[in-house]
């Protein structure tokens, strides 16, 4: 064989190695960037969530003093949820008990029928129901993000660019017990 071409074949496997290595970096950048936008999405539907539940607290309060500790708990579970700073991980674990929480608010408010018939109480439930079903859209397009980014990071080769460049595995969205729960409505 000529020399050139004994040059050429070794610069060709690695030219060939070396856009393997950028396109799987690539993927895994794409994959991390949705994990990170399904995230941003769940974050905005909670913000939605957490801006109408002291309306809801106020309006459910009036027809239902006798019932203050669930108040005050979806108020304090609601103020931990904002607090600046709180990891990803633990926010998420508080917006899940957040939930549970807020479901027995909307159980009291169902309990009582002059509530039940308000027009104010009616549109927060409404509007409430339609965000925790936003909410529970976009935590199936995280966990969805999260697998793809999960599979790549432990599948052979992406597994050896990701622990070369410090892609990580994410957590999923899960519920904790109380929320796999039905909230019962007793009239």
């Amino acid at each position: 064989m000529e020399p050139l071409v004994i040059l050429f074949i070794p610069l060709g496997i690695i030219f060939f190695i070396g856009i393997f290595a950028v396109a799987i970096y690539n993927g895994l950048v794409s994959k991390r960037n949705m994990v990170r936008n399904a995230f941003s999405t769940i974050d905005v539907m909670l913000k939605k969530r957490h801006d109408l539940i002291p309306n809801l607290v106020e309006t459910v309060k009036g027809f239902a003093a006798h019932e203050k500790a669930t108040f005050e708990s979806v108020i304090a579970l609601r103020n931990q949820a904002v607090q600046p700073g709180i990891p990803d991980d633990e926010r998420l674990q508080v917006e899940g008990k957040l939930g549970v929480q807020v479901g027995r608010l909307l159980a009291i408010g169902e309990s009582y029928p002059e509530l039940k018939s308000s027009d104010q109480f009616l549109n927060l439930q409404r509007n409430l129901t339609e965000i925790e079903e936003q909410i529970s859209a976009a935590r199936r397009a995280y966990n969805g993000a999260v697998l793809g980014i999960n599979n790549a990071v432990e599948t052979f080769p992406s597994n050896i660019i990701a622990s070369k460049f410090g892609f990580t595995r994410h957590d999923f969205f899960e519920g904790d017990e109380a929320a796999r729960q039905s909230v019962s409505v007793n009239l």
